[in-house]
């Protein structure tokens, strides 16, 4: 427990000034080497787990307990304080959340996020008044425990008439129901981005960066944002190398893609020195 609450503490102290880059592992090997890349804190991705298990990254496609699983793994893999990407908290109601947050919380994690995506096509989101009362009764069920609430809004990525109007409005609802940190992927441009930051000000925002947005992490940084997530992106990218050496095999018979791979001996030499160790 110990462990925990020295890994929940540094990774609050992450958020009280600068900016950080939080990568999204998908498994313990790649937890294990962007630690040894020398990144502070990790994150899970809930598409990267869902697509490594054949399934789709939609609300609840991972069962609760299998999710719970693979969060707490990712906790054992390294000393890293873990975020993790709890969708929308397995519950539509406050005390179902509650409940699922909690559990969440008992993997060890440093920090988690839930999201106002309701799952349903035809009502995107939570209505705004149910969504807030979410964000509360997870902050409530956190309340002690030294872990972070990141609280999501989904309106950039789900059809919303008013994508961006209707983030500045949730975020710092969301910000004053005890939300920790706030979140709106779907954010690009400079000008929306520190609208974002200022909106929330003085808490923290998390950028989504999941493919190129011609900003550095110094730019991001200069628009006031505290930390950078990168949801499934370094997942699909290590799919976009797989699926170019498995196409050029399927579709011509060729093996020249398979020469952009790490080298085996570099990456079985790092795992004997920094992998798990066997009982």
């Amino acid at each position: 427990m110990a462990d925990h609450d020295q890994a929940r503490a540094a990774f609050a102290d992450l958020h009280q000034a600068g900016c950080f880059v939080i990568p999204n592992p998908w498994d313990v090997g790649s937890a294990v080497m962007l630690k040894h890349l020398g990144f502070r804190a990790l994150a899970t991705t809930s598409a990267g787990f869902a697509f490594a298990r054949g399934l789709p990254d939609t609300d609840w496609a991972v069962p609760r307990g299998d999710m719970l699983s693979h969060i707490a793994d990712m906790v054992r893999a390294t000393d890293l304080a873990v975020n993790a990407d709890f969708e929308s908290g397995y519950a539509h109601d406050c005390e179902g959340l509650a409940r699922n947050v909690r559990l969440c919380a008992d993997t060890g994690v440093a920090g988690l996020s839930i999201e106002d995506a309701t799952g349903d096509p035809a009502k995107p989101l939570y209505e705004f008044h149910h969504a807030v009362e979410r964000v509360a009764a997870a902050a409530e069920a956190l309340r002690g425990t030294g872990v972070l609430l990141t609280a999501r809004c989904e309106s950039l990525l789900v059809d919303h008439p008013a994508t961006v109007e209707e983030a500045l409005r949730r975020l710092p609802a969301y910000a004053a129901a005890g939300a920790d940190v706030l979140y709106a992927p779907g954010l690009r441009t400079p000008d929306v981005i520190k609208a974002a930051v200022d909106a929330v000000h003085p808490k923290p925002l998390n950028l989504l960066v999941s493919s190129p947005i011609g900003l550095s992490v110094e730019q991001i940084a200069a628009l006031g944002v505290r930390r950078i997530s990168l949801g499934s992106g370094l997942n699909r990218a290590a799919w976009g190398g797989f699926l170019r050496a498995a196409r050029m095999l399927a579709d011509h018979g060729r093996f020249d893609a398979l020469g952009e791979a790490e080298p085996f001996d570099a990456l079985n030499g790092f795992f004997r020195t920094h992998g798990r160790q066997t009982p």
